[in-house]
């Protein structure tokens, strides 16, 4: 394969880089005043091309998959950002992904430049471009975000008036000769430009973040604009939170209920945010008088820029984006916050990868940790024995073997949450990469909600809900691997009881349960979940009435 700039995009390539130039300078201390400045090789954005690669399963042997180096990750399938957009489409960003609840197929969700392109991934050696949703007024911008909340994409942008759009996804059904054009569902105006959105699928609410400019009516600043969509064609303005770190400004967060360990705070809508200069815990609950819980900062923060927590809740996991232009580190880390009390933060772990390139967004998943770090692509961590402080790396891909050492090209963001395994990650230069873990990199031990069975003795599997979303009952699956006591209950948004489906002892093997919605329960999202002596199993289901 060979690699070559693609017509017409050298004015975009520059644009950019201005772009990013501008953004380090605001972004804390002036990099002007950084030894050395702003070094050449940070200035090189290549954009990279390659043909596309479907068919069939290209492993990782000796090291390397088609033109890529790896360990420990097959590449089932690469899209060129040409065959994702359209004749305008220049640069990817973030992605994200749907399950469709009523089919199983799956569906990546790839930002680009100038719009969204809708992907069917269910065959991962074969997808299928469906089609491209624009960019609101066709403007078009670097930073593109996207999220899922009940069968719909809620997709922002940095573009000049962006706002929120709103995109029925179950239109993905029904594409008969792809690719086509999709138009937006609804429309949110209440902002213009934001960096990313986030949402919490439980409460149904979405948090716009990084917002720029003005926002109608509604007085945010630049941290958390709140938005009801629990129906969601028809969003609504929820309030709004400014820190006290900085400026206030919110590059990104992760809001869940919280059922860390914390007691004071379970059952509450927390967000932790990524705001420059640290993290910030927030209680959201109440969105019209958020409380801002605790903060996590450290000296030489360079940009405090994303971060996921693992599944209990308790650790909080941080990249620092610029920490490497500015010196303070040689090699590319990541923070580790025990959010034991969530209103005192205390750094627990720093890891230092073998590299030293900038890192980007970073997922939890059981306990796999999965980056998307820039010129060093997919990097996957386990996170098997954190209680005794030990991180390593278990597998790579690197989808921009154009060069290596810090620089704003490469992988932007990964999406891991898929029940087949897949793994999705959106090169900026380069396009969609469709990937599978193997061997020490795969997903073995997991206790939340998005998590597979452990092939061993001692499994504690609560399998997916079906159907889900339902009216009025559904089917849970409980997989044991040894005889034991447990509860199985369905909580509301707030953590209540709604609903004891078992409290008892169960023998080894599988176990069937069904949720018949009681006649007064509201439609919404509910948390089911099964407790044993040494484990625990969680899976959100959706009640559409």
């Amino acid at each position: 394969m060979t690699q070559a700039d693609r017509p017409g995009v050298g004015t975009h390539r520059l644009v950019r880089a201005a772009c990013l130039v501008l953004a380090l300078m605001l972004a804390g201390p002036a990099f002007a005043q950084q030894p050395g400045g702003l070094s050449p090789r940070m200035m090189t954005l290549e954009q990279t091309s390659y043909a596309p690669i479907t068919g069939a399963r290209v492993a990782c042997a000796d090291s390397t998959a088609a033109a890529f180096r790896c360990h420990n990750v097959d590449l089932l399938a690469f899209l060129p950002l040409a065959a994702l957009g359209n004749a305008t489409t220049t640069s990817g960003n973030d992605l994200w992904g749907w399950t469709d609840p009523e089919t199983g197929r799956e569906y990546a969700l790839v930002g680009l430049d100038n719009g969204t392109s809708f992907v069917d991934v269910t065959d991962p050696v074969n997808p299928v471009v469906l089609g491209m949703l624009p960019s609101h007024n066709g403007t078009a911008s670097l930073w593109r975000d996207v999220k899922v909340y009940r069968n719909h994409a809620l997709i922002v942008s940095e573009a000049y008036g962006h706002g929120l759009q709103v995109f029925d996804l179950t239109q993905l059904r029904t594409v008969e000769q792809p690719p086509v054009t999709f138009r937006e569902t609804a429309h949110y105006d209440a902002f213009g430009a934001a960096h990313n959105v986030v949402v919490n699928e439980e409460s149904g609410f979405a948090y716009a973040v990084g917002i720029q400019g003005i926002q109608a009516e509604v007085g945010c600043g630049p941290g958390l604009h709140m938005i009801d969509v629990r129906e969601p064609a028809r969003p609504a303005f929820a309030g709004c939170f400014n820190s006290s770190v900085g400026r206030g400004y919110t590059h990104d967060a992760h809001c869940v209920l919280y059922r860390g360990p914390d007691a004071e705070h379970q059952g509450r809508e927390i967000c932790i945010n990524a705001d420059e200069r640290g993290i910030v815990v927030v209680d959201v609950t109440d969105k019209q008088a958020p409380v801002e819980r605790g903060v996590g900062a450290y000296p030489d923060a360079g940009y405090v820029h994303q971060g996921w927590l693992t599944e209990d809740h308790r650790y909080f996991f941080q990249d620092d984006e610029l920490d490497e232009a500015y010196g303070t580190t040689a090699r590319t880390r990541t923070l580790v916050w025990d959010l034991e009390d969530l209103d005192d933060p205390r750094l627990y772990l720093v890891y230092h990868a073998r590299t030293d390139v900038y890192d980007h967004n970073q997922y939890v998943r059981g306990d796999r940790l999965y980056q998307a770090n820039y010129r060093a692509g997919l990097r996957i961590l386990d996170l098997g024995d954190l209680a005794s402080k030990a991180v390593s790396e278990v597998g790579f891909f690197d989808t921009y073997p154009a060069a290596d050492g810090p620089g704003f090209d490469g992988a932007w963001s990964v999406y891991p949450f898929f029940e087949s395994g897949t793994i999705l990650v959106n090169d900026m230069d380069a396009g969609l990469f469709v990937l599978e873990p193997t061997h020490a990199a795969r997903l073995v031990a997991r206790d939340s909600a998005v998590h597979e069975a452990p092939e061993v003795p001692g499994a504690f599997e609560l399998a997916a809900a079906y159907p889900n979303p339902f009216n009025p009952a559904t089917r849970l699956t409980l997989t044991l691997g040894t005889a034991q006591r447990v509860t199985l209950a369905v909580y509301d948004a707030l953590g209540r009881e709604v609903a004891r489906l078992h409290d008892g002892p169960l023998a080894a093997g599988t176990h069937a349960f069904v949720f018949e919605a009681p006649a007064g329960l509201p439609s919404g999202s509910y948390v089911v979940r099964a407790t044993g002596p040494e484990a625990a199993s969680t899976r959100t289901i959706t009640l559409l009435k």
